[in-house]
């Protein structure tokens, strides 16, 4: 049994990631949770009242949030009759990433599954604060879904990689699922203007490719460059239906993440976003 985790804000671009997560699973047996953290939009209403009745406001948010949520579940279950599928709610007076973190600690989470922007959504922007934050800090894999993006099956899957890393077997169990349910090329592209690798490097290589034993891989290597402009192209040149990095201490993704340079991938490449955790905690 798969289980996925869903932030939602009830906003259309949250909507529309449900509805991917619903595609991207529909042939298997999933526990959806959908979840709603609403502490941040208590407070910035409670700024607003009139009154300092904290406890009285608190309750109304929740009652609120626990009401939407009914209505969300509802509505997904009006739409979707997938006897593989079961569903429940999650209302949290918290912040997004630390109820996330809880849940995907108590519940034992596969995957987080969410919109690039919530209802606040900056246009000039492709991934909202919320979401960069979810990518930095949560503890399991994170896949974002662009509201432009139509479900596809990700038959063209692209995995940017130095090797340095000593990846997580379930992490790569994950995308080696993905790849074997859906029969996909996995491209790994290396960034380095040297065709040798270290032993460090070789070795983790060869755990890559043992961990992804189902999926077709492939092997390039381009020389170090501008590296967001190099993924944007081969995304365009290669037909990429989904993009998957690795988060870690220093590492790209880490680079692009904290000078908000993750969006000139994003801006172009409406597709699918998987990242995948290997942060010491």
């Amino acid at each position: 049994m798969r289980t996925v985790l869903i932030p939602t804000d009830f906003s259309i671009n949250a909507r529309h990631a449900i509805d991917y997560a619903l595609q991207l699973y529909k042939c298997e047996k999933t526990n959806f949770h959908f979840l709603h953290a609403y502490s941040d939009s208590f407070y910035d209403l409670l700024k607003a009242a009139e009154t300092d009745n904290m406890e009285a406001h608190k309750e109304k948010a929740k009652i609120k949030s626990e009401t939407a949520l009914e209505r969300l579940l509802e509505e997904v279950r009006s739409k979707t009759n997938n006897p593989l599928h079961t569903y429940k709610v999650i209302s949290a007076f918290d912040t997004l990433v630390d109820a996330v973190n809880d849940f995907a600690n108590k519940i034992n989470v596969d995957a987080v599954i969410m919109g690039t922007k919530g209802e606040t959504a900056d246009k000039k922007i492709t991934f909202g604060s919320h979401t960069v934050q979810v990518f930095k800090y949560v503890k399991c894999p994170v896949l974002a879904i662009p509201q432009q993006c139509e479900y596809q099956q990700p038959k063209k899957i692209l995995f940017p990689t130095d090797y340095m890393l000593p990846y997580k077997r379930r992490e790569l169990k994950l995308l080696n699922d993905i790849a074997t349910q859906f029969k996909s090329k996995i491209y790994c592209l290396y960034f380095s203007d040297f065709e040798e690798l270290s032993n460090r490097q070789i070795d983790n290589k060869r755990f890559l490719r043992e961990s992804l034993s189902k999926a077709y891989l492939f092997y390039e290597r381009l020389p170090v460059d501008n590296k967001a402009k190099a993924i944007l192209d081969y995304i365009d040149k290669n037909d990429i239906s989904m993009l998957v990095m690795v988060n870690s201490r220093h590492s790209f993704l880490e680079d692009m993440l904290y000078r908000s340079t993750v969006d000139e991938i994003g801006l172009h490449a409406n597709i699918p976003f998987l990242v995948m955790q290997n942060l010491p905690r």
